[in-house]
């Protein structure tokens, strides 16, 4: 086992990670929010907040980071949840190939940027430029590529705003098959999958 902080505190304390947990708080209809008042998924990521670690575990595990920005209130954000996450064939695609961290645009929890720098989530969501909900910020499978860089220069694709499941689903496609070293353009992308589907007798919902 790789000694880093996360590995440390478990070896040292004996505790179990879901110490590390969200508290489920109550919940909105049916579904679940935090203790800072975000819908979450039971399957997102319990993190120390350091995100080379992070990154680096992801890759252990044959995955890629994903981290979803979100807000307390966002309509945007809860139907992201309500619809796109309520979808299996989603949300069992995402947990196959990424580790979700979810992060809270106006947090102050102490995040630990890919380049070291340490700052509360707020701060950290100003340094990457983000200034709305919901955003997703892809990074790449390897942690060495995000090596002395801050998460927004060390992203592969962002995805902004709420989207329709057929074109979340593909976003996740994109980063995980490699898409966006083929092809920089993503409606060109986006395009080309949909073609190929079709072709295959396969419906697309576009909406």
């Amino acid at each position: 086992m790789k000694l880093n902080r996360r590995n440390a505190i478990k070896v040292s304390a004996g505790l179990a990670v879901s110490t590390m947990l969200p508290i489920q708080a109550k919940a909105d209809g049916q579904l679940l929010l935090n203790d800072d008042g975000l819908h979450t998924q039971p399957w997102f990521h319990n993190s120390f907040l350091d995100l080379k670690e992070d990154a680096e575990e992801a890759q252990a595990s044959g995955k890629s980071l994903a981290i979803f920005w979100e807000q307390k209130g966002c309509p945007y954000c809860k139907e992201m949840h309500r619809v796109n996450l309520a979808n299996k064939e989603i949300s069992d695609y995402i947990q196959k190939h990424f580790v979700v961290l979810q992060l809270n645009l106006y947090g102050a929890r102490a995040v630990t940027d890919f380049d070291g720098e340490e700052m509360e989530e707020r701060k950290l969501a100003q340094r990457w430029r983000v200034n709305f909900t919901p955003i997703i910020s892809f990074f790449p499978n390897d942690p060495t590529k995000v090596d002395g860089k801050d998460g927004r220069d060390a992203e592969v694709w962002r995805l902004t705003g709420y989207w329709k499941p057929f074109h979340f689903l593909s976003s996740f496609h994109y980063v995980a098959t490699g898409g966006y070293e083929t092809e920089p353009n993503f409606q060109k992308w986006l395009t080309e999958r949909r073609e190929n589907l079709e072709a295959k007798g396969e419906k697309v919902d576009l909406w």
